[in-house]
Formats: structure tokens, C-alpha cells, sequence
């Protein structure tokens, strides 16, 4: 176990601006892929299927991340995925601990993300900051009351991905959690 936070990042909106044009993105390199989760949401015979999923993605963002105090989890779709087809990319280690959705996209009754409980419950009471595009006002309210230890819920707007701003939001979070910081 570590004192650091969890950084606990997804791929698709944070580090795939998918929203944007690759034009518009100073740094980015666009990819060609095929995650298991895309791809059985496509007809294998269409175009979109054999072409692969666009993927925005800055080499910098990999280095950034891990100069970050944070112990870095996935908290994405791509579970698994994400250490083989977008860490390489970004210059992250292949190895990172992936957060296993029970059900992926299933509806919440409150109107959480779909992935807030079983996040909070991986986190297991543990500091977390928390990368998505698809946080909202009740996840937030949801986290603050339900979990124990201090918790970040950083959005990121899935046209720009991350971006300096965020980069100094985290660091500022967890320089707050220090002793030296309070």
C-alpha cells in the first residue's frame, strides 16, 4: 500500500479527445484501433469495423502523467486494453491496474455515471482523483457522501482532452493532501 492518491484515468474524452478534429490538436497523433468494447457494438462488415476506432492521442501525456504523485489506475472501457493499445502510445507502462466494470453502460437509478459505485468501491476508502468526460453534479454529491477519504472528480470536456490546466488542477489536489500541504 502506498500513501500516494489513485489517478484513476479513462481513455475516451481525457486522453482521446474524441470530440475534436486532430487538425485542432497541437501534439497529437491519430491512431487506427480495435478495442474488444467497440468492436462488438459494430457490424464486423461495415466500414467503421474494418477501418477501426480513431484515436487521438498525445506521446507527452505518458510522462506527464506518471511525474504526477499518484499511483495510476485505468478507469475506462478499454480495461485491459488500455495497457496494450493506448499506454504504448502515450508512454505509459504496460502494467497498470485496471479497474474491471461489473456491467458496462448500465443505467444508474440515481443518474450516476455508470461507473461511480463500482469506482468508489475500488478505490476501497483510499484518496482518488478521478479523469472522465462523463462526471456529473450528482457523482460528485454521490462521492462526497459516500466515500470516506478525499476524492477528486476532475471533467474533462472529450473536444480538448487533457490539458495543462488539468495537469496543475492534480498537482495542486494532491500537494493539498501532503502534510507538508496543509
Amino acid at each position: 500500500m502506498t500513501d500516494r492518491p489513485l489517478l484513476l484515468l479513462d481513455v475516451d474524452g481525457p486522453l482521446n479527445p474524441f470530440r475534436s478534429r486532430l487538425a485542432g490538436l497541437r501534439g497529437y497523433a491519430g491512431h487506427r484501433m480495435r478495442p474488444t468494447i467497440w468492436m462488438s457494438r459494430r457490424d464486423p462488415a461495415s466500414r467503421s469495423a474494418r477501418r477501426g476506432l480513431k484515436v487521438r492521442l498525445h506521446p507527452a501525456h505518458g510522462a506527464r502523467l506518471t511525474a504526477l504523485p499518484y499511483e495510476l489506475a485505468w478507469a475506462t472501457t478499454w480495461m485491459h486494453q488500455a495497457n496494450t493499445m493506448i499506454a504504448p502510445h502515450i508512454g505509459l507502462p504496460g502494467d497498470l491496474p485496471v479497474i474491471e466494470w461489473p456491467e458496462l453502460f448500465a443505467p444508474d437509478p440515481d443518474g450516476l455515471s455508470w461507473k461511480t459505485r463500482a469506482l468508489v468501491d475500488w478505490a476501497a476508502g483510499r484518496p482518488f482523483a478521478w479523469v472522465d468526460d462523463m462526471i456529473n453534479p450528482l457523482d460528485r454529491a454521490w462521492v462526497a457522501t459516500h466515500h470516506p477519504a478525499p476524492a477528486l472528480l476532475l471533467r474533462v470536456h472529450p473536444r480538448h482532452g487533457l490539458r495543462d490546466r488539468d495537469f496543475s488542477a492534480l498537482t495542486r489536489w494532491a500537494a493539498d493532501l501532503s502534510p507538508a500541504g496543509r
